[in-house]
């Protein structure tokens, strides 16, 4: 686009006006886009291995129904993304292999291992209350239809959270040995949701200029202070100890301030070191090669559909 075009599509981005596949756009909004919204839905694909896990191994048979349905909702979340992403003119399957291949990013936060079912409340809990947190503010973000895919999505999350909650609840009000395994569980847990909203804006190449188009409309680490400042009270109501010995509240400030986050780990962790960045991928693999039987048949019956329907 000419610099005149540009000036003109940022002057609708700054009335409000929601861009349209079919509208013209400048090709780094259109890769941004591409980029962000297919890393949210790969997350959310990647997403079900964690907790996928602990399905058969639920402690109850409501436990198991409930997180059937999470792990299914998901799920739907990746694929209302690929399909706004496939707006913007990338195909599904070119972002299902660049993932595959390992070109493409996903949260890091699903890098880390469930060891024991209070790692199930804690995703809900935290990472779940992470992403509402990322989330709900794309639903106002100048792509329309990433922000309307995002409506749905944030308003099953909310379930999730509580979800989580809930678990974490029933743990701390139970035995010795189960509040124990809560506390565990947010100790491993604290720091890599913290980690979720991103690195300072000060050190991300992309967050200045998607705040300028409104494809995010606030920063990490404004994003992470409410996820602090929400948060903490949540984990003194369960009697929960918040694994930072620095934390504590900012009268002057009003907002707790926190130590500092190990940033070598996240990026470990995106560069693919994290405990099981193989595993998933592997997992994601052998999945996507286990289906190809029925991708390939029902591209065989859409196809004998389709000659029919000519034929007559």
């Amino acid at each position: 686009m000419a610099d005149s075009e540009d000036l003109e599509f940022q002057k609708r981005i700054d009335t409000g006006t929601k861009i349209e596949p079919k509208d013209e756009m400048p090709e780094t909004y259109r890769r941004t886009l591409i980029r962000q919204i297919s890393q949210h839905a790969h997350s959310e694909i990647v997403g079900q291995l964690p907790e996928g896990n602990w399905i058969t191994r639920a402690p109850t048979l409501q436990r198991k129904a409930i997180l059937l349905a999470k792990v299914q909702d998901e799920a739907g979340h990746g694929l209302y993304l690929y399909s706004a992403a496939e707006t913007l003119g990338v195909s599904r399957e070119q972002m299902i292999d660049d993932l595959l291949a390992g070109k493409a990013k996903y949260s890091s936060i699903f890098n880390y291992p469930t060891l024991t079912w209070a790692d199930i409340g804690c995703i809900g809990w935290l990472v779940d209350g992470a992403a509402i947190i990322n989330q709900i503010p794309i639903c106002r973000c100048s792509y329309g239809p990433y922000a309307r895919a995002m409506v749905r999505i944030c308003k099953e999350e909310s379930f999730h959270q509580r979800q989580g909650f809930d678990i974490m609840l029933k743990l701390v009000r139970s035995s010795e040995a189960q509040r124990a395994m809560a506390q565990d569980a947010l100790n491993r847990w604290w720091w890599p949701s913290l980690m979720m909203h991103g690195p300072s804006d000060a050190k991300s190449k992309h967050s200045a200029q998607s705040m300028k188009w409104k494809i995010k409309l606030f920063s990490n680490d404004e994003l992470r202070q409410k996820f602090v400042d929400q948060t903490v009270p949540q984990a003194e109501f369960l009697g929960l100890k918040i694994p930072d010995p620095d934390l504590k509240w900012n009268a002057e400030r009003g907002h707790y301030d926190i130590g500092p986050i190990n940033w070598e780990e996240f990026y470990a962790v995106i560069a693919g070191e994290g405990p099981c960045n193989r595993d998933r991928l592997q997992t994601r693999v052998r999945a996507h090669e286990d289906g190809r039987w029925v991708r390939e048949a029902a591209a065989a019956y859409a196809s004998k559909q389709n000659r029919r329907k000519v034929a007559a």
